[in-house]
């Protein structure tokens, strides 16, 4: 199962590739922020993202980073394999 997984923008590695550092319970991997700098809405530290594949997709409050991780954390296996996964990706 693919599941798209909030993170918290802590660190902007890179703004000419649009590389940021996110943290997902902890784990801290480095995410390409360019889908949202091309529409526009941009990023900033301290944000909430939704992740997928290394990519940051759409922001999100907190709120409702909060809730989803809830929600994926529920679904057990599905959600460790997905943050096993986040461990293992290398974006630089």
């Amino acid at each position: 199962m693919c599941l798209a997984i909030p993170g918290q923008i802590i660190e902007m590695i890179d703004p000419v590739k649009n590389i940021a550092k996110v943290d997902v319970g902890g784990v801290r991997r480095n995410v390409n922020v360019g889908l949202l700098v091309a529409d526009g809405e941009g990023v900033d530290i301290g944000d909430w993202v939704l992740i997928h594949v290394g990519f940051a997709l759409s922001k999100v409050d907190e709120e409702e980073a909060a809730a989803t991780l809830n929600l994926l954390q529920g679904l057990g296996e599905d959600f460790e394999d997905e943050i096993e996964q986040l461990k293992t990706s290398d974006i630089s």
